[in-house]
């Protein structure tokens, strides 16, 4: 059966980091994802959303850990009739998407966020169908930067230069095959690095690197440059929804979230 013929089963990232992010020190929660976006908490619209896609089978929130899965009620709640089932993070997100990937133990998988509360079935469906019409292992979701910029003028996000178009980051990917787990496995020794950027650099490469920061590499020299790094073929799906680059790790991210979902109204 090809990746168009499947379901995705999907894993949802929910992980703390020790002491608890800024984000939710600054607001008392126990954890990021439950910060309430527009009467909902981001990890509730989260985990409907995806309940709702034709395109994903069951599922798994990796974190938040044990003690706040424990003393928050409404996290049973959230997955309470649904497939999605859940499991302790692991240290740093890339370890937490292959402990899903092992444990739901099947292809093709859909990565996401908890604190992706602006996501909609229509996005996930259209990423995952055009996902799966690709030949590689590894997918990355990425959005227009123009486009994102025009919409939300006032939102700080990240943004990948590259000499053919600037994009920014959607926390949306894909796991097409078990070889595609090469490539998270690649993002797990980077963070083990992360204090020792010249590690990282060696691993990524230096040439690699210096070109970018230059704005020299175009989108598809930079995919092929990491399909070489990770060992896997890497592909990517660039999205038109300018809100799929807005997730919520900032009280200026909420209220900007809370806009969008109210103006949709």
């Amino acid at each position: 059966m090809s990746n168009r013929e499947r379901k995705f089963a999907a894993v949802v990232l929910a992980g703390e980091r020790p002491g608890g992010s800024p984000f939710s020190r600054e607001l008392g929660l126990s954890a990021s994802v439950l910060v309430d976006v527009a009467g909902k908490t981001s990890l509730r619209r989260v985990i409907e959303t995806l309940d709702a896609c034709g395109s994903v089978g069951e599922g798994v929130l990796c974190g938040p850990d044990q003690a706040v899965f424990e003393k928050e009620p409404e996290i049973g709640d959230i997955l309470s009739g649904t497939s999605f089932q859940w499991i302790p993070p692991r240290p740093g997100p890339s370890a937490s998407a292959l402990a899903g990937i092992e444990k739901l133990k099947r292809f093709p998988v859909l990565l996401t966020a908890g604190d992706h509360a602006l996501l909609t079935p229509a996005i996930v469906e259209d990423f995952c169908a055009r996902a799966a019409e690709l030949d590689v292992d590894v997918v990355f979701g990425i959005a227009p930067y123009p486009r994102v910029r025009a919409a939300f003028p006032e939102s700080k996000r990240t943004v990948l230069r590259f000499s053919d178009g600037s994009y920014c980051g959607t926390n949306l990917f894909a796991i097409l095959t078990r070889e595609g787990m090469a490539g998270p496995a690649f993002w797990t020794r980077l963070e083990a690095d992360r204090k020792h950027p010249w590690k990282m650099a060696r691993k990524i490469g230096f040439g690699l690197l210096l070109r970018f920061f230059l704005g020299r590499l175009t989108l598809d020299s930079v995919l092929e440059s990491l399909s070489r790094a990770m060992g896997c073929r890497v592909g990517c799906v660039i999205i038109e929804n300018p809100r799929v680059a807005v997730d919520v790790d900032s009280v200026a991210d909420r209220d900007l979230a809370v806009r969008i979902l109210n103006d949709a109204v």
